[in-house]
C-alpha cells in the first residue's frame, strides 16, 4: 500500500477509532495504544482486504479484537469510572455550554454501563456504524446487536431520568404554606 494511501486511511479513521478505544478502555494511553496497534496490523495485513470500501469496518473489528485479546492476556482490567478529562476527550466538541454539560453527563452515563451494552451503543451512536457492521465488529448475530442496543438505550434512558442532572440546590424550596427562597 502506498504511504499516501495509508496516511489518508489514518487521517480518515484515527479520531473515530480513538473514541471507540476510549469507550472500551476508559484510558487515554491504552486507547492510543489500541489505535496504533490497529494501524500496525493494517500495515501488515490490510492488503489482504479485497473490498477497500470495508476498510472502516475492518479497522473497528481489528481494534475490538485487539482489545479483547489484550484483556484476556492481562489480569488487570480497569472498571474505574471515567474522570472528567477522559470524558471530555471522548465527547465531541460543542459550542453551547449547556449541550456540553448534557453531552458530558451522557458520556458519563454511557461509561457506567456494562461493556456488553456500552460497546454497541458507542459503535452505533458515536461512530455511526450500521447494525450489520456492529455485528461484524463484535462477531455476534445482528439480533444480538439489536437486543443490546435496545436494552442499553433503555438503561441510559432510565439513568437519565432517575439520576437528576447536577443543578444548583436550594434555589427554591416549596413548602405547603408557600414559597420560601433558599
Amino acid at each position: 500500500m502506498p504511504m499516501s494511501e495509508f496516511a489518508e486511511l489514518v487521517d480518515a479513521h484515527y479520531q473515530a477509532l480513538f473514541r471507540f478505544g476510549m469507550s472500551l478502555t476508559r484510558d487515554v494511553d491504552r486507547a492510543s495504544d489500541l489505535v496504533q496497534e490497529t494501524f500496525c496490523i493494517w500495515a501488515a495485513k490490510g492488503s489482504q482486504l479485497r473490498d477497500r470500501t470495508k476498510a472502516k469496518t475492518w479497522l473497528f473489528t481489528t481494534l475490538h479484537r485487539e482489545f479483547l485479546s489484550q484483556r484476556r492476556r492481562s489480569s488487570r482490567f480497569s472498571d474505574e469510572p471515567l474522570d472528567e478529562k477522559t470524558a471530555e476527550a471522548m465527547a465531541a466538541p460543542q459550542d453551547d455550554a449547556e449541550r456540553q454539560m448534557d453531552g458530558r453527563r451522557a458520556m458519563d452515563l454511557l461509561a457506567s454501563l456494562e461493556e456488553t451494552y456500552r460497546v454497541p451503543l458507542a459503535l452505533f451512536y458515536l461512530q455511526q456504524h450500521s447494525y450489520k457492521e456492529i455485528a461484524e465488529i463484535l462477531d455476534v448475530p445482528i439480533g444480538t446487536v439489536m437486543s443490546r442496543l435496545s436494552r442499553g438505550k433503555e438503561m441510559l434512558r432510565r439513568r437519565m431520568t432517575d439520576e437528576p442532572a447536577s443543578a444548583p440546590k436550594n434555589i427554591l424550596t416549596i413548602k405547603r404554606e408557600g414559597v420560601r427562597h433558599g
